[in-house]
């Protein structure tokens, strides 16, 4: 029997912004994107588990394998969370969750120069103009805006 996995093409459009919250916690819902885009073959340059990713399974807690072991069945979003639930090793109050999602939406690059440097020239390769661009998920959604075929 074959599990229908609902996955985006990730090879024709973004997966959700980091913003984009499930169950309070940011991130998550976009590496729930890249896990189904990269189970099915279609998650083009998006890397599941990747150092973004990471966030979400420290915090929680969880094997990142085990997780795409159950996303595989076909799971929806609610059933995903349900399962990250009952399975994480770090059982989170609502308001550390709410923290740790506003501090992740308003993360920028850490002080040093290695990092800003890094940032300054990934935001140059779109935009030599734009002085909003302050936090990873400002660029994470400008790269995708541009990515697939918006202009800076």
């Amino acid at each position: 029997m074959s599990t229908q996995i609902n996955a985006p093409d990730l090879t024709q459009r973004p997966p959700r912004s980091m913003r984009v919250r499930l169950g309070g916690y940011a991130i998550l819902p976009r590496m729930l994107d890249k896990c189904r885009a990269t189970i099915v073959g279609k998650n083009g340059e998006f890397h599941y588990n990747c150092p973004l990713d990471q966030h979400v399974i420290n915090f929680l807690g969880f094997d990142p394998e085990a997780l795409k072991t159950e996303v595989a069945k076909g799971l929806g979003d609610g059933e995903i969370l349900e399962w990250l639930q009952a399975n994480s090793k770090h059982k989170r109050a609502p308001w550390e969750i709410n923290q740790w999602s506003d501090y992740h939406d308003r993360r920028g690059p850490d002080s040093d120069a290695e990092t800003l440097g890094y940032f300054a020239e990934a935001v140059a390769k779109f935009t030599k103009t734009r002085e909003d661009i302050r936090t990873w998920p400002d660029l994470l959604d400008l790269d995708d805006y541009v990515t697939f075929g918006g202009k800076a």
